[in-house]
């Protein structure tokens, strides 16, 4: 049985696990879902799998749920982070949304030489992130980090982790993805709607672990392109093929 309504919970999830409702929750499910004593929810945490849950105790400032069965196991996504230069608020929304609900493991604002916005509210991206677990299925919920300079972020990087790099001034250029071995750590990188500054291309051209890749012959906008190279990631890489 799979329950309509779908929470993320930051609580255990188990065989007969009673799971408290918070305000914000409470207030969803008996005020504008009208659910009550007896309806059912599917929770998941991002860590025990999704479990049907049914309601024990309902009231507009709190509740309880009671776990039933697990429905879904824990369905971790391909180790690939997205790094992204924020934009426009709506657009930066879309990105975090899209990048979750197609199987980034962490998205990661930086900022760049050409990055339009300078701070982000990290709190608020998460929950987006949440919502757009929430809303696809997916039993994960990846983190989204503070904002954070490339430059660091380059100046840290793990060993072993493979960079992708979207250069809209390789226009035409293809790197064919699926020549590298499937299940080793990557990274997208995709740069702000004024591009990569000459020093930075400059610096990830000359990376042993960044790859120049082509999204096509059409320079894409920020939020396109970053849908565009999960896609081709995926297909080539990661968990859809």
């Amino acid at each position: 049985m799979t329950a309509k309504i779908r929470l993320y919970v930051e609580h255990p999830l188990g065989p007969g696990q009673s799971v408290p409702l918070t305000r914000e929750h409470a207030h969803y499910l008996f005020g504008v879902m009208r659910l009550s004593v007896g309806g059912q929810v599917a929770l998941f945490n991002g860590q025990d799998g999704e479990w049907l849950a049914d309601v024990a105790e309902a009231s507009k400032r709190g509740g309880l749920l009671s776990c039933a069965e697990q429905t879904k196991p824990l369905q971790l996504p391909p180790d690939l982070w997205l790094l992204f230069a924020p934009i426009k608020k709506a657009r930066t929304d879309f990105i975090v949304e899209k990048a979750a609900e197609m199987g980034a493991a962490r998205i990661m604002p930086v900022q760049t030489g050409f990055t339009n916005s300078e701070r982000i509210r990290q709190d608020r991206l998460q929950a987006h992130a949440v919502e757009a677990a929430e809303q696809c299925g997916g039993t994960f919920v990846p983190d989204v980090t503070e904002l954070q300079r490339l430059d660091r972020v380059l100046d840290a990087w793990p060993e072993g982790r493979q960079l992708m790099f979207c250069d809209e001034a390789e226009v035409g250029s293809a790197l064919r993805l699926a020549e590298n071995e499937p299940g080793q750590p990557w990274a997208i990188l995709i740069g702000p709607e004024g591009g990569f500054s000459d020093q930075e291309r400059k610096r990830l051209k000359a990376l042993s672990y960044a790859h120049v890749v082509s999204l096509g012959p059409r320079i894409l906008r920020a939020d396109t392109a970053a849908v565009a190279a999960m896609t081709m990631w995926q297909q080539a890489l990661g968990d859809w093929s």
